[in-house]
């Protein structure tokens, strides 16, 4: 803090005006806090500043704040105590801190509640203290009754508590390293998928059918799968079969966080296949966003929200590679976004209509598409696939086929009713 050493020769409000002014000229030095606080007082005294006006206070305000480099607010409160106490002085620190307001004896006596109870919550601990006391006479409680729950909150944290209550198992998110935690970054090139999974809905306890959405991020190749469930034994094959069915050389997988794709066997099944496993970041609901808006466009639109039995996942898989599948790769156009960088450097996505094609259409316009393509797999066999048919006639045949589907299915389980 800087403070006047000599100010003797200001002696009146048109001098400090002056000083203030830029005229006058003292010598200023850092000496303690203490002493600058006396000097404050003796400015205020020397002045008799309780009698000035109020442009005459203000004035000896900005005398003060401009010396001392304090605040406008700390000169207020400092003038504050003058004003009250008639002296400025500084408050001194409390050695001892606050006095404990509940013994160890009563923190250990909470620990016995607590673990009696089970360790509820602040409120309810604190009600039980308060019944102890008030309603059951316990002479013990009677501090404990009157506890706040943030210092309830506060004990808990303390030694007496933790030796009263032993070592307590707090249950913490499992750690899982399988699969690195980023979002894919695929750069133009096709066979980075997407995963994710759709349950078809419980009945009465019964579980249903789950289906297994699988999109490629550049060009939206999309391939479904329906399963019994979700476990390694029904889950791996029907992988190994997704991941076949794309005409490219699949090198990322990308699923959220569930355990049904976090695992060992899935881990093993993308490292034999020379896979990268990636999985969603924390707080990133965005890193799934594409199979995620894919699950409602497309597995919700053609097959529904409604309960659908587990074993039934067959006849609706078989569904899926002959109609619905080939009918989203070739047949039903989707947007692609264009980004533009603007100045200062954050990416724009427009989604022109002029960039609307089929997966397979974009597959065939990237830059030397022919060295995605699978060993073995041409440009010629896709074409004859999209051509075979006409998005008419493929969108007819997979209604039709999604009619006889469901009529089996309401047939036979209302056979069985």
């Amino acid at each position: 803090m800087k403070t006047i050493m000599n100010d003797s020769h200001i002696e009146t409000l048109e001098h400090v005006r002056q000083f203030l002014g830029g005229v006058a000229v003292m010598e200023i030095t850092i000496p303690s806090k203490t002493e600058g606080y006396h000097w404050i007082q003796r400015t205020l005294v020397r002045f008799q500043y309780l009698t000035l006006g109020k442009a005459e206070r203000g004035l000896i305000r900005r005398y003060l704040q401009q010396i001392s480099g304090y605040s406008r607010a700390q000169i207020t409160r400092l003038i504050t105590q003058y004003r009250k106490t008639g002296r400025i002085q500084r408050r001194q620190r409390t050695v001892k801190g606050f006095t404990s307001k509940y013994t160890r004896q009563d923190i250990r006596l909470l620990a016995r509640l607590e673990e009696l109870h089970g360790t509820l919550s602040g409120p309810a601990t604190k009600k039980l203290c308060e019944r102890a006391w008030q309603v059951f006479k316990q002479a013990e409680y009677q501090r404990l009754a009157g506890i706040s729950v943030s210092h309830l909150y506060n004990l808990r944290k303390s030694t007496p508590y933790a030796r009263q209550r032993g070592t307590v198992d707090k249950t913490r998110p499992v750690q899982n390293s399988i699969g690195e935690r980023r979002k894919p970054r695929p750069e133009g090139r096709p066979g980075y998928i997407r995963v994710d999974t759709v349950h078809q809905g419980d009945w009465d306890g019964t579980k249903g059918v789950y289906h297994v959405n699988a999109v490629d991020e550049v060009t939206q190749f999309e391939g479904i799968a329906s399963v019994e469930r979700i476990s390694e034994r029904y889950l791996i094959p029907v992988l190994e079969s997704l991941i076949d069915s794309f005409p490219f050389i699949i090198k990322g997988f990308h699923a959220d966080n569930g355990s049904e794709y976090i695992n060992k066997r899935v881990a093993g099944l993308l490292n034999k296949l020379l896979i990268d496993l990636t999985k969603s970041r924390s707080r990133r609901t965005n890193d799934n966003a594409l199979v995620e808006s894919k699950n409602g466009s497309i597995v919700r639109k053609h097959l529904g929200y409604h309960h659908i039995p587990q074993k039934w996942a067959p006849l609706i898989n078989e569904f899926n590679q002959k109609y619905l599948n080939p009918y989203i790769n070739y047949h039903r156009p989707c947007f692609f976004p264009i980004v533009k960088i603007d100045d200062k450097g954050k990416q724009k996505k427009t989604y022109p209509y002029e960039a609307m094609m089929t997966p397979y259409e974009k597959l065939k316009s990237l830059p030397k598409a022919k060295q995605y393509l699978k060993p073995g797999m041409t440009f010629k066999r896709l074409h004859d696939i999209a051509m075979s048919i006409s998005d008419n006639e493929a969108a007819h045949q997979l209604n039709e086929a999604r009619k006889q589907l469901f009529k089996t299915i309401h047939a036979q389980d209302q056979q069985v009713a």
